[in-house]
């Protein structure tokens, strides 16, 4: 391990010198990128109904303190140090920056994931106990999808554990457009156990492991061979993807937030889930709105229960499935089952073709009632990811409306969106933006009424401009044009602190020949 920490010490050393705004500058942004996914997990915490319920009733809870703590590195190193914890915790400034993101940057939406933990953390533990893991793995989850089993990444990976398609079905998850078991908490954390123990199987080493479940076996096993077959996550950091080489970093900084939180004076979110929950198993077709009706329980309680079901319905005569309900709701439940199950069924329980047209989608889901459809018209360089994105719609959805199983779309096919129809004039211009254009709106918020650019692609001499606006970063705007580098537009700009950005501030983007 000195010889390797030697080796890793000379190199960045002798990219110091010979290029040292490159090399400065990609750990920074690769720091950047990875703080930026975990933001935006937390963000979309916010929107699932326990936490928007919680945020209703203890305001305060959530929007106290907000400064936040910074400790010198001494403090972090000592406290991660004390962590009980059979994977090895190292600690470096890289750790900090995510360790802040938690503690400094999104301390607020972080009181969430805490008060989630409450809930799903003794379930994982339980089942990790069972398949003999080491209960700290349970940290995982957190940096996957932020403790929100509805979460969905850009490449598709769905749920608290962020299971690709194959990889949750090679695992028995069930996946239509009916049910998504990478949803299901209970069935998708035994699927990550089984693979985790698979990955240890290969490895015997829980930090190859989890780099492994990051970027999978295929990309470790290749690092591995480039690095003179060394088993050492620190011996093959460098060829590894990018995306892994944060995740380490990630879950160490996932692991002291969750045992040091007090310390930085945040508190856990007080969430109204029902700690006693039962399933009971239903072999005929129910919808979540029946139970909804009928019992008089919230339907965004039952939905949160029950995420897998992806319209609420849940297809019992194809094959049982469970139902998750309250515990002093499921005697009600039997007892008034007939009674539910007739429940105005022609509304609830008519089955719709979902055969479509390869080239454009006829298909009318269920579940879009008071939204503007508006039709998207497939390009070169597009992926499922990316209109996800730019339309603010679930990647899930978008397959859902299009009947798209995988994640296969081919250029001029035509897709359906739903959206807010305030927003509808803002949405209905993407089809006919470039993709930089497109790329602007990642992450913003989309006015109500008609949309406005933020790139100017008229030309200034050599130049083009970009305003910056409120979020943006220098890293996520670089990714919105071919070949610009961060450090292009610091230096173009005459900027030396990347951090100090201003809204509305105006910058010059060389155009590439």
């Amino acid at each position: 391990m000195i010889n390797i920490k030697k080796s890793l010490a000379g190199l960045l050393l002798a990219l110091l010198f010979t290029n040292a705004w490159s090399v400065n500058d990609t750990i920074i942004l690769n720091s950047e990128i990875y703080a930026e996914k975990i933001s935006a997990d937390l963000d979309s915490l916010v929107n699932s109904w326990y936490v928007k319920l919680a945020l209703e009733g203890h305001p305060d809870d959530f929007m106290g303190d907000s400064a936040g703590i910074e400790y010198p590195d001494t403090i972090y190193k000592a406290r991660i140090s004390k962590i009980y914890s059979l994977i090895k915790l190292p600690y470096n400034s890289i750790i900090r920056n995510h360790i802040h993101v938690y503690t400094i940057r999104q301390r607020k939406q972080f009181s969430a994931v805490l008060g989630l933990s409450d809930y799903y953390f003794p379930r994982i533990e339980d089942i990790f106990d069972s398949y003999g893991l080491p209960a700290e793995l349970k940290y995982m989850a957190v940096i996957e999808s932020a403790l929100n089993p509805n979460a969905v990444s850009r490449a598709g990976a769905t749920g608290l554990w962020q299971f690709m398609y194959s990889t949750g079905r090679s695992y028995g998850l069930t996946i239509n457009s009916l049910v998504d078991e990478r949803r299901d908490p209970i069935k998708a954390t035994h699927a990550a156990a089984k693979y985790l123990k698979d990955l240890y199987k290969i490895y015997n080493d829980w930090i190859l492991v989890i780099a492994a479940y990051n970027c999978g076996p295929g990309n470790v096993n290749k690092a591995i061979r480039r690095s003179d077959n060394k088993k050492d996550y620190w011996a093959i950091y460098y060829r590894l993807p990018r995306e892994t080489r944060g995740y380490i970093p990630q879950y160490v900084a996932a692991a002291y937030a969750l045992n040091y939180y007090t310390e930085h004076r945040i508190k856990p979110l007080p969430l109204n889930i029902p700690v006693a929950t039962d399933t009971i198993m239903v072999t005929t077709d129910i919808h979540l709105n029946q139970i909804s009706e009928v019992m008089h329980i919230p339907m965004g309680e039952l939905k949160a229960l029950n995420p897998q079901y992806r319209t609420g319905l849940v297809p019992g005569s194809s094959k049982p499935f469970s139902l998750t309900l309250p515990m002093n709701h499921l005697g009600d439940f039997i007892d008034l089952n007939d009674t539910i199950r007739n429940y105005k069924p022609d509304i609830y329980l008519s089955r719709i073709n979902q055969t479509a047209d390869p080239t454009r989608s006829t298909y009318a889901p269920p579940d879009v009632k008071g939204k503007t459809k508006l039709i998207y018209t497939v390009r070169d360089g597009d992926n499922l990811g990316f209109i996800s994105e730019w339309y603010r719609v679930g990647l899930s959805d978008l397959r859902y409306w299009n009947n798209i199983y995988r994640n296969t779309i081919r250029v001029g096919q035509k897709l359906a969106i739903y959206v807010d129809p305030s927003k509808a004039d803002y949405y209905s211009r993407v089809t006919n933006m470039t993709f930089a254009q497109k790329q602007a709106m990642v992450g913003k918020t989309a006015p109500s009424g008609p949309a406005m650019s933020f790139i100017q692609m008229a030309p200034e001499g050599d130049f083009i401009t970009y305003t910056v606006r409120s979020g943006d970063t220098i890293w996520e705007i670089v990714k919105q044009f071919d070949n610009v580098s961060a450090s292009d537009v610091l230096q173009l700009n005459s900027i030396s602190d990347a951090s100090r950005i201003k809204v509305g501030q105006v910058l010059k983007i060389k155009k590439k020949s």
